[in-house]
């Protein structure tokens, strides 16, 4: 279902999908091109892709979506990981897109990506995960330390929400969404060793905001394996820029990645 729609061009759409007890912000610049679809990062906005969508060009199309209370969507009572795998299945259906697609993940939206393929093999040309990696920290200390993480920064979230950068959830939900993920992820190694079409992954270089030094670049370690075992598998690049400025920095990179899947 969808409403307070809106078109910019005659292929160009622009609304917010129902799912649940929330409304998503959707853009969709239609077309007959390969339909590529950008997750997120956990608190991020659909802005971040800009540079992407810019780079690939108006020969695909591009939908992107605000996941619950990012963005322009509304908030909700469940910002849970199956929540948000529910979430592409309604912006899928609302804009009548029955697949193939092509899943561009950035950090918590490419470990979505590989569980909504492996759940929907044949609507999946292919994923492009950046900077994500079947890794997290699940002992209970570092979730105790994600949590005071979070409590510190309680104050700075409502400022940096404009630049797509925190939700409209308290300090104490960014940490769940966080310690769901780094569980979630850590669990994935089985699910990227199955995969049966090809994930590409554009890498970061160091740490990010909240890990420890060489936590990061230990945790893309755990990749290697996979790669060895999953011919389907494998690292397109590995950029200068950190996790953060991935999109910003090294846009050209990604939509490397997403065009190396169209021709393969």
């Amino acid at each position: 279902m969808t409403k307070n729609e809106s078109s910019t061009a005659p292929s160009t759409w622009t609304g917010m999908v129902d799912v649940d007890d929330t409304a998503l912000y959707v853009t969709d610049t239609g077309g007959a091109g390969q339909p590529v679809v950008y997750l997120n990062g956990a608190y991020a906005d659909l802005s971040h892709w800009k540079k992407v969508v810019a780079d690939l060009g108006p020969g695909y199309r591009h939908i992107r979506f605000d996941e619950r209370a990012r963005g322009k969507s509304k908030q909700s009572a469940d910002y849970s990981f199956e929540a948000c795998l529910r979430d592409i299945d309604a912006v899928l259906a609302a804009r009548g897109v029955d697949g193939p697609v092509i899943l561009v993940g950035w950090s918590y939206g490419g470990v979505l990506g590989w569980h909504w393929a492996d759940r929907n093999p044949d609507r999946v040309t292919g994923l492009v995960t950046v900077d994500s990696f079947p890794f997290g920290l699940t002992r209970e200390e570092s979730a105790e330390r994600i949590r005071k993480l979070f409590h510190k920064m309680r104050f700075l979230l409502p400022f940096v929400r404009p630049f797509g950068m925190a939700a409209r959830m308290s300090a104490a939900q960014h940490a769940e969404v966080n310690i769901e993920l780094n569980e979630i992820a850590a669990a994935s190694v089985a699910v990227l060793e199955r995969a049966s079409h090809p994930v590409r992954f554009v890498l970061a270089t160091g740490d990010s905001l909240g890990s420890e030094k060489g936590e990061m670049e230990s945790g893309r370690t755990v990749l290697d394996p996979i790669i060895a075992h999953n011919p389907n598998v494998t690292i397109s690049a590995k950029v200068a820029s950190n996790h953060s400025k991935i999109l910003a920095k090294d846009s050209p990179a990604v939509a490397a990645a997403v065009r190396g899947l169209v021709t393969d």
